[in-house]
């Protein structure tokens, strides 16, 4: 499991990945509880435009709560406190997006797919790497259609805003 302590470059290159789009990393001691979560513990927290994680956040959960600001609507973004909500289509892209932002980040993909199976994300085709690569032609599309990702399927740098 790639957790952001495990690499200070990784921290900065994600942190410079998400202030593009507005985000802002905020480190919380290992100790502290961190704002914003969802699920608890390690995992990562949103509040606005900020994104909290602690050393020992796996970083498919800081990708995952970071695609879902980038993905969300700009009136659910403007109230964010915790929950980002979305319907099933969303959840779809904000999975995809995670992963397409590996390759800016100098992370495998593999990589990533495994911590997200090992989490326990669950994909009709049994495997984040078969729902990729077999399944998930909507959730491109979906981002295409947001202007999120391009037709080449490169991360753009917007948001979503309707």
């Amino acid at each position: 499991m790639i957790r952001l302590g495990d690499d200070d470059q990784l921290r900065a290159r994600l942190a410079e990945r998400l202030d593009a789009y507005g985000l802002q990393l905020q480190s919380v001691p290992t100790q502290g509880a961190i704002p914003g979560t969802y699920w608890g513990e390690s995992e990562a927290g949103l509040q606005g435009v900020t994104l909290f994680v602690r050393d020992d956040t796996p970083l498919h959960s800081a990708l995952h709560e970071a695609a879902h600001f980038v993905c969300m609507s700009a009136a659910r973004r403007s109230g964010l406190d915790r929950d980002a909500g979305g319907d099933d289509a969303e959840e779809n892209a904000v999975c995809y997006l995670q992963i397409l932002w590996c390759d800016g980040l100098g992370v495998p993909r593999e990589q990533l797919m495994a911590d997200m199976d090992a989490w326990g994300y669950s994909f009709r085709l049994g495997s984040a790497a078969r729902w990729f690569a077999d399944d998930a032609d909507e959730a491109r599309e979906w981002l295409q259609q947001h202007a999120i990702i391009d037709a080449a399927e490169r991360p753009t740098g917007r948001r979503r805003e309707t």
